[in-house]
């Protein structure tokens, strides 16, 4: 692996986070009976060195200790990473070369996906299964068409 940005300690930390995301999304897909597979698979993308370092490199100084320092190539990482994963919301946005811009349903295995990663990245960060909390919290800033609103919205409702 290239080590670009130093510190071993630094991608050990962010290999501890990746992990620990995986397996609360794996947890979050059996309780919301999300596709297994899907869980397993969740996120390979950022094991890439095109995703791999630049996120070590934003969120982990070269000792390990927590850092945020957005920087022009994780910007590029991470439009990278929502443009390869269609758990991802912004995976289903079609900007027309007419400039408009609007949301495409999305399918129900990748809503899905999209929620246990919520809840996968709530838990890791915070220890809380707090998905209904964080959505409604952050829903205006969330592009969805209509029908793949309604279907979220009456999952986590549910939680």
């Amino acid at each position: 692996m290239d080590l670009r940005g130093g510190g071993i300690k630094r991608h050990i930390a962010y290999l501890k986070y990746v992990m620990r995301h995986k397996w609360f999304v794996f947890r979050a897909s059996i309780k919301i009976k999300s596709s297994l597979w899907l869980a397993i698979v969740h996120d390979w993308s950022k094991f890439k060195p095109s995703e791999w370092i630049p996120y070590a490199n934003t969120f982990y100084e070269p000792d390990g200790s927590n850092q945020y320092k957005q920087t022009p190539e994780f910007a590029q990482a991470w439009n990278k990473h929502q443009k390869s994963n269609k758990h991802h919301w912004q995976f289903w946005m079609l900007t027309w070369d007419r400039g408009e811009t609007i949301a495409l349903p999305m399918p129900q295995k990748y809503v899905l996906e999209m929620i246990a990663d919520w809840m996968g990245a709530g838990k890791a960060i915070t220890g809380k299964w707090e998905i209904r909390e964080w959505y409604y919290k952050n829903k205006d800033k969330i592009i969805l068409e209509s029908s793949t609103r309604d279907v979220i919205e009456k999952i986590i409702d549910k939680k």
